[in-house]
């Protein structure tokens, strides 16, 4: 009598621990704003909640609307527009004679008096006058041509801060719908651990199991509370994110991404590798860069040819004299030393900017390459876990339920089989999001987005 008394003590215990934590957890677990996630393997949780779960969610945004809504508001990419549109100012200064010089000159004589011997000496004169520099023809051509290619540059830029900003947001949209996912995940193991937790306390107070089995199952369903709660800080820092690419305020509501699912890659690795060759961004931009600098060897090697200068001056020496006109010529002879280093270096830029180009090139054709075995392997890996593993894991732990229940299986074989099914359903997300990201950033390296 003393043990049975014992027993049903601390089965009190238990059970008053046991309705805390239930209590904790039904405040923690409470679903947010979150969008319905993809179907997942263990599913405990009634219609009615998830129904409940997706009113409060509200309707995910489409990546699309999103991706149009960044190229609009985005900061970054707002600068290099505006960078790009003062750019486009440059040709006109650069291609236009400069500035002519208008002379108003008085000319005395006998005394440093203004107008002295103006009247009674045909040396004294007022004059004005005009001049104008003329560069050497082909000079201002070239200059504009120059700043052409810096306003090319300058635009091949923007496209690079599009496609950057585009695959963070996209990086985003995908880690925020795998916070999703799992999060609906956890919940649902959650609830199954619950259920088994309550099958090991019928075990124990039959005297069949061990409170060890029940302290475990409380045990774990805490290490997914610090999960869930983990998954708020992150889901936090992606709504931030997000809202810095959109241009919206901090303090806007949440962000609803589209639900993760996979998009299988219709393309070879030789076609992604000569999409890199012709439409990645960066490429182009050093692509221009190249052309910039080849034009700036044409003018350094204008630059020394001579530039001219004409001058007319009239001068009026008072009305019983005669006037002077004056008209004159100037041409400069350049230093041939320094325009010789402006040369060479304007060559140097020329094969630095074509090293830099086919470093880039080398770059990306290696960087896809890898993106595209990333893609291919976790396509096979996704198969495996949808068509394979969790269909079988799903099966193990029902079976494993009902022979728990019945006392032909231990709680080790049971509580196994259930980090089975949470632990396989959590890799199938992550082996999800690795695609998508893997996907996204092959987008960014061909420039396009795939179909």
């Amino acid at each position: 009598m003393r043990g049975i008394c014992f027993r049903v003590r601390v089965l009190t215990q238990r059970e008053g621990f046991r309705l805390i934590v239930f209590g904790f957890l039904t405040l923690i677990l409470s679903p947010r704003v979150f969008a319905a996630p993809q179907e997942v393997v263990t599913n405990e949780q009634s219609p009615q909640a998830s129904s409940e779960m997706q009113h409060q969610a509200g309707n995910p945004t489409p990546l699309s609307v999103l991706i149009e809504e960044a190229k609009k508001n985005d900061p970054a990419i707002r600068v290099a527009e505006t960078a790009a549109k003062a750019a486009t100012f440059g040709a006109p200064q650069m291609s236009t004679l400069p500035d002519p010089q208008f002379t108003l000159q008085q000319f005395s004589v006998g005394s440093p008096r203004p107008f002295a011997g103006y009247t009674n000496s045909d040396f004294a004169y007022m004059g004005l006058g005009v001049s104008q520099h003329f560069p050497y023809p082909g000079k201002l051509k070239l200059r504009g041509a120059v700043a052409d290619r810096d306003t090319e540059t300058a635009k091949a830029h923007v496209e690079v801060v599009v496609q950057d900003e585009i695959e963070t947001l996209k990086r985003t949209c995908f880690h925020l719908a795998y916070l999703q996912q799992t999060l609906e995940i956890l919940q649902q193991n959650a609830a199954l651990l619950q259920q088994i937790e309550q099958q090991a306390g019928a075990q124990y107070s039959t005297g069949h199991g061990n409170q060890r089995d029940v302290l475990k199952a409380q045990l774990e369903r805490t290490k997914i509370v610090r999960q869930i709660s983990m998954h708020h800080q992150l889901v936090g820092q992606d709504q931030a994110a997000l809202k810095r690419i959109l241009g919206r305020s901090q303090d806007s509501p949440d962000i609803i991404p589209e639900p993760l699912s996979a998009t299988f890659l219709r393309y070879t690795a030789s076609e992604l590798l000569d999409k890199v060759r012709g439409q990645n961004p960066n490429v182009h931009e050093d692509r221009t860069t190249v052309q910039r600098n080849q034009t700036a060897v044409e003018l350094a090697q204008k630059d020394f040819r001579p530039d001219f200068e004409v001058s007319y001056m009239y001068e009026n020496t008072d009305r019983k004299y005669r006037d002077y006109y004056m008209l004159s010529f100037s041409v400069n002879f350049p230093r041939r030393k320094p325009r010789r280093a402006a040369l060479a270096q304007a060559q140097v830029n020329v094969e630095r900017a074509r090293q830099e180009e086919d470093s880039q090139v080398q770059a990306a054709l290696a960087e896809i390459q890898k993106q595209y075995v990333i893609v291919k392997t976790s396509e096979e890996q996704l198969l495996i876990y949808r068509d394979g593993l969790i269909p079988q894991a799903q099966a193990t732990i029902q079976a494993g339920l009902v022979a728990y229940q019945f006392n032909r299986a231990d709680f080790q074989s049971l509580f196994s089989s259930y980090m089975d099914v949470l632990n396989l359903n959590l890799e199938y997300q992550q082996t999800l999001l690795d695609h998508e990201t893997a996907l996204a950033h092959i987008e960014r390296l061909v420039g396009v987005t795939l179909p």
